[in-house]
């Protein structure tokens, strides 16, 4: 079986990346189509991979801008050339769903997230911070993207999504069912501690989505330590906001952070996201998890057993379940256990299963045919 893989572009650093990296390991030998690479921004293993760029890779300054070229990604991603190839999977929360097959070739959709800035707009400009400019000059846009979008989902053979959250998206915006194949987490890295010290913790990139200023206002008003590691472009605000029991870590190395994943009384997570994988690696470390009910953190956090909710994106909420939040009626290992579900060798085995299932009703059906 020949497969590609197509991914949305290659000059950042992220869980999309994650994904990725398990789909090489699976697919080995074959090619990652993309819109752009920037090799010094990735992983020096990257520099192995079979690699194909589109014509935007030679664009000037897309590689650190990569936004302002938004109605280019259609062209880009049409422009590869997939013959002879049995298989395309597409890791997407952007463009490359829209990829061009033939009917002998079955594309699935591994989907991040039906494209957010085009179906949910006002809150990605909240959550990105946009400035004017860039609130002016996208919406004209939008639209001519949104219908494109919405064309390029009906040439995807089959979607998986990777939260409920998202099939409910996928559903909505491309009319299309799912199943529900959540992203691959490294659970062998975390291990339990015997003991665990008086902090919460927060592990996140600063910035405004994240929602981190909500747990500095409630950590500020409770006067409990509070450790956030991370950077990003809301450091200095929120250090602003912060009392004297909140220590700012900034980026550690990722052999220091499994010791406080372990040793924290609780995981922080106040923003809402499409999966989240900070509080399942967490709960690898058999640490409980204090989550806004929202999004990926509905599948991935069981309230009672794993972990608690708060109900409403405030301060105030927040403030009350930690009030009343006692680490000691949680089991280390039951947490563990439960994040073990969410494993990369879980992940591959799934999507493999789904994938030799769909191939071999796609071989009949052009056998019928």
């Amino acid at each position: 079986m020949r497969v590609a893989i197509v991914h949305d572009w290659l000059n950042q650093l992220g869980g999309a990346e994650a994904v990725l990296e398990a789909l090489v390991e699976m697919y080995p030998q074959a090619p990652v189509y993309t819109s752009m690479y920037w090799p010094r921004a990735m992983p020096q293993e990257y520099r192995s991979w079979d690699i194909r760029t589109s014509f935007m890779d030679k664009l000037p300054l897309v590689k650190r801008y990569h936004q302002p070229f938004l109605p280019l990604y259609p062209l880009a991603f049409e422009s590869f050339d997939f013959a002879g190839y049995d298989l395309v999977i597409s890791n997407k929360s952007g463009f490359c769903h829209g990829v061009i097959t033939s009917p002998d070739t079955l594309h699935i959709c591994y989907c991040l997230t039906p494209t957010r800035f085009l179906w949910d707009y006002p809150g990605y400009a909240r959550r990105e911070g946009l400035r004017r400019l860039a609130r002016l000059a996208l919406p004209p846009f939008l639209n001519y993207l949104r219908v494109w979008d919405r064309a390029a989902a009906d040439r995807v053979d089959h979607f998986i999504a990777i939260s409920r959250t998202v099939q409910r998206r996928i559903a909505k915006y491309y009319r299309r069912d799912s199943v529900v194949i959540h992203p691959p987490v490294d659970t062998s890295k975390y291990t339990q501690s015997d003991y665990h010290d008086d902090y919460f913790l927060i592990i996140s990139r600063l910035i405004p989505y994240k929602r981190i200023d909500l747990a500095v206002r409630a950590f500020s008003e409770l006067g409990l330590p509070l450790v956030i590691i991370g950077d990003g472009r809301d450091r200095d605000s929120l250090r602003a906001l912060a009392k004297s029991n909140i220590e700012f870590l900034g980026h550690i190395p990722d052999e220091k952070v499994g010791d406080y994943f372990a040793r924290c009384r609780a995981f922080i997570f106040p923003g809402q996201e499409d999966f989240g994988i900070a509080p399942v690696e967490a709960q690898a470390a058999g640490r409980p998890v204090i989550a806004y009910a929202a999004g990926g953190a509905l599948d991935t956090v069981r309230e009672g057993v794993t972990g608690a909710f708060f109900y409403n994106q405030t301060p105030e909420a927040l403030i009350e379940v930690i009030k009343e939040f006692d680490e000691t009626s949680y089991d280390p290992a039951v947490i563990r256990r439960h994040a073990e579900q969410f494993d990369k060798g879980v992940f591959k085995k799934r999507l493999s299963a789904f994938i030799e299932e769909k191939y071999a009703e796609h071989r009949k059906w052009i056998e019928c045919g």
